[in-house]
């Protein structure tokens, strides 16, 4: 810490934790879109199932050290702003639908692109704008009008209400979620036969976890200085972009490390698969739906706090209230978004 500047230290714990979500997502087929699509249309959970296991890893890591005092829950944002339901839901379907055009959430566009797919750079470039121009930019009035964030009165996380009603313990409240979620996961029995699979599963659970961690330790070092956070790519897509081309933007941040990193374990595992290869879209009108899709997810990302990997998995591991509601529109809008690609809306 004395010799490392704390943006930078963020940086890196992001850029490590960052690699193991995109070497999960070239080796272990980690992708929300992927998971739904294959889930509702191929009859195929294994991927869904991956869900499970990640968020029960992530959820028992997260709590156990939150009760030790090792990891500040409610300086997250999840916490630390007043939930809006609006929000959550208008902001994740949004989301939703804009991720079933565009093919992918911002993350799958990092580890896509990690593998040579130029649309995917096309995708996380709008995003970053979009998002931006929604946090703060010209929508940014209109989303303060419409969303206005307020601090919270300390009651948003789902351990805390359950404790209160059932006056059992929050830690094991948190434990019992964490159980349910990981045993739905594990107990599928497709899924058992695919230990790799449930091996990435785990290593994205303890990497949000360790993402937390580390930011929550820094951030206590440093009086606050550096936030306390976790993986989403939505806002630090822009952050990211921008640093790239002015060093602005907070400067190098947890955000910046975890977008690269994202990217480089995404590189990594595509040549480990022998799987790299650069692409292109040959098809513009594909392209036009790819780029009104980011858009939607810029907006819809920002306005929700989060994508399916900040709300999904990083806000699921604090136990907010917010986190399954907003994954819960996001999978609505994606269901709804494919629909309308694959069946058109037409009756079965």
């Amino acid at each position: 810490m004395e010799t490392i500047p704390p943006g930078a230290l963020a940086a890196l714990i992001g850029l490590v934790t960052g690699s193991v979500l995109g070497l999960a997502a070239r080796l272990g087929d980690f992708c929300t879109l992927g998971a739904l699509e294959t889930a509702v249309w191929g009859g195929d959970q294994r991927r869904l199932r991956m869900w499970g296991v990640i968020l029960g890893t992530a959820i028992a890591a997260t709590s156990l050290l939150a009760a030790a005092g090792q990891i500040d829950t409610g300086a997250t944002i999840y916490h630390a702003i007043r939930w809006n339901p609006t929000a959550s839901v208008l902001g994740g379907v949004t989301f939703g639908y804009g991720m079933a055009l565009a093919g992918n959430c911002g993350f799958g566009a990092l580890a896509r692109f990690g593998g040579g797919d130029l649309r995917s750079l096309v995708i996380v470039v709008v995003i970053s704008i979009f998002g931006f121009v929604t946090l703060s930019g010209p929508l940014a009035p209109l989303r303060d009008l419409a969303f206005p964030q307020e601090p919270s009165d300390g009651l948003q996380s789902l351990t805390v209400s359950a404790a209160q009603v059932t006056g059992l313990p929050a830690l094991a409240v948190a434990l019992a979620i964490a159980a349910a979620a990981f045993g739905w996961g594990i107990l599928h029995r497709p899924m058992r036969s695919e230990p790799h699979r449930i091996g990435w599963a785990v290593a994205v659970g303890l990497a949000v976890t360790a993402a937390l961690w580390g930011t929550s330790a820094i951030s206590h070092a440093t009086l606050g200085a550096v936030a306390v956070e976790g993986h989403t790519f939505t806002a630090p897509l822009g952050r990211t972009l921008l640093w790239m081309m002015t060093s602005s933007a907070g400067g190098l941040s947890f955000s910046v490390g975890s977008v690269l990193g994202v990217l480089a374990g995404a590189w990594l595992g595509s040549r480990r698969k022998r799987s790299f290869r650069w692409e292109a879209c040959e098809d513009p009108r594909e392209l036009g739906r790819q780029v009104g899709g980011a858009a939607l997810m810029g907006v819809g990302g920002v306005v929700a706090l989060g994508c399916s990997v900040g709300q999904g998995i990083t806000a699921f591991a604090t136990l907010a209230w917010s986190a399954p509601v907003t994954l819960a529109a996001i999978s609505a809008g994606a269901v709804f978004g494919l629909r309308r690609l694959i069946a058109g809306f037409q009756p079965d």
